[in-house]
C-alpha cells in the first residue's frame, strides 16, 4: 500500500527551486521530490553494499594508474 507524505516548513527558496528543477524535466513537483527522495534513499545503503564487497587487495594508486595508462593509449 502506498503512503501519502506531507512536508511542513518548506522554505520559500526551496519550494522555488523544486518547481523549477521538476518542470525543467517535465514533472510535477511532486513526482520529482519522490524520484529524488527514492535515489537519496538508494544512496544511504551505499556503505553497507560496498562493506559487502569482497577486498580485491588492489590498491588506488594501482588503479589511477591502469586507468590513466587506458586513456593515453586512446
Amino acid at each position: 500500500m502506498m503512503k501519502t507524505l506531507y512536508l511542513r516548513n518548506v522554505p520559500d527558496e526551496l519550494s522555488k527551486r523544486l518547481a523549477s528543477l521538476a518542470a525543467r524535466e517535465g514533472m510535477s513537483v511532486s513526482a520529482f521530490a519522490l524520484r529524488e527522495l527514492g535515489e537519496a534513499a538508494r544512496r544511504a545503503e551505499n556503505p553497507a553494499l560496498l562493506g559487502e564487497l569482497p577486498d580485491l587487495d588492489v590498491s588506488a594508486s594501482d588503479v589511477i594508474t591502469d586507468l590513466e595508462a587506458g586513456r593515453a593509449g586512446r
